[in-house]
């Protein structure tokens, strides 16, 4: 793709981020917030006044035409909603929150059994460091492969808990199903055939999740847990912490609050649907801020195309009125990371 920006290895600092919040130490510089192509410092504060939608899944799937409109709206203003009525249970999701607390609260020297490699992204720990100027994440996450299945990195999937493994696979294809109903509820509310868009991800498409561990900070004002980015994925699944916010999302210049409702799983729109949809459906900016005094948990699960598809705006809302926007591309999730960690904006470059 054009303007690719090179990826430049940079030796990891030498406390993590775990040791550091333990020992009470202040963050360094390279934690702190600086202006960016993404957006620049704050000038509002986060709101409420206008709260992220909320759609009931059992209705959009049995065809309810009133809530196929809430969804088209939401995805269209804001990329994203808050989804309730998905049929997982309660009990279920608070396992896999369990699992994943259980897998933090483990000693260092366990956890470090399922480090990334130091060029690789799967495993344990936190994100690569590509650039000198890259603001750092007050955050360690563990980042897996789930499909295809032969693409399964199982040194990183951890034993202990020993009901991990069980519970990330059933987790992930539960909301695989999830899904694949949104799919062919986006598609019905542009008025395409049902599969335009899931086609383009063919028939090994890539789901991934991502564990985030966010432990307290004493400069919350200063330090982020995730900067602000968009998405990689089609679509992310995101279930949030049952107690602590910290998730905020960017419209029209002003970020919002994304409030916890315990059971609720939070669903955003990725770049690679914005392309899709040329431009329609829009791809969320969002960040995660970090608190002083609790720690706070989040599991996301992103599918992505098969790593040899290439994806492009559907024929059918391209026309006059509309041309295209965006070109073809292919491999788009690694770019973005590129770009993310550089403070770009990675749709800019796959714009016609």
């Amino acid at each position: 793709m054009a303007g690719n920006p090179d990826a430049t290895a940079v030796a990891p600092l030498a406390q993590s981020v775990e040791g550091m919040s333990i020992k009470g130490y202040v963050p360094p510089p390279q934690y702190f917030l600086k202006e960016n192509a993404i957006h620049p410092l704050d000038s509002h504060l986060p709101s409420d006044s206008d709260p992220i939608p909320i759609i009931d899944m059992s209705l959009l799937l049995s065809g309810e035409e009133e809530e196929l409109q809430k969804l088209k709206s939401a995805l269209t203003s804001w990329g994203c909603f808050q989804a309730v009525g998905h049929g997982i249970s309660s009990s279920f999701l608070d396992k896999v929150r369990e699992v994943g607390k259980q897998f933090f609260a483990l000693p260092a020297e366990e956890k470090e059994k399922y480090s990334r490699a130091a060029d690789g992204i799967e495993g344990y720990g936190n994100d690569p460091i590509l650039s000198e100027n890259q603001v750092l994440d007050w955050s360690y996450r563990l980042f897996l492969r789930l499909q295809p299945l032969d693409q399964r990195k199982l040194q990183f999937w951890p034993e202990n808990p020993t009901e991990f493994r069980e519970v990330l696979d059933e987790y992930g294809r539960k909301v695989t199903i999830i899904m694949d109903g949104l799919f062919k509820a986006m598609a019905k509310s542009l008025n395409l055939i049902e599969d335009s868009f899931s086609s383009q991800f063919g028939e090994r498409a890539v789901m991934q999740t991502r564990f985030n561990f966010y432990i307290s900070c004493p400069r919350p004002d200063l330090v982020l847990g995730v900067k602000p980015h968009s998405d990689r994925s089609g679509i992310t699944v995101l279930l949030q912490d049952k107690e602590v916010e910290g998730l905020q999302i960017l419209r029209d210049g002003k970020w919002f609050r994304v409030s916890v409702i315990p059971h609720a799983l939070v669903v955003n729109l990725g770049d690679q649907m914005q392309i899709m949809s040329n431009g329609i459906f829009k791809s969320v900016i969002h960040r995660v801020v970090t608190n002083s005094e609790r720690m706070r948990i989040s599991v996301a699960m992103f599918n992505e195309p098969g790593e040899d598809k290439e994806i492009g705006p559907v024929e059918g809302l391209i026309d006059e009125n509309r041309p295209r926007l965006y070109r073809n591309v292919k491999n788009y999730a690694s770019f973005n990371f590129e770009c993310f960690q550089k403070g770009l904006v990675p749709l800019e470059f796959a714009k016609i």
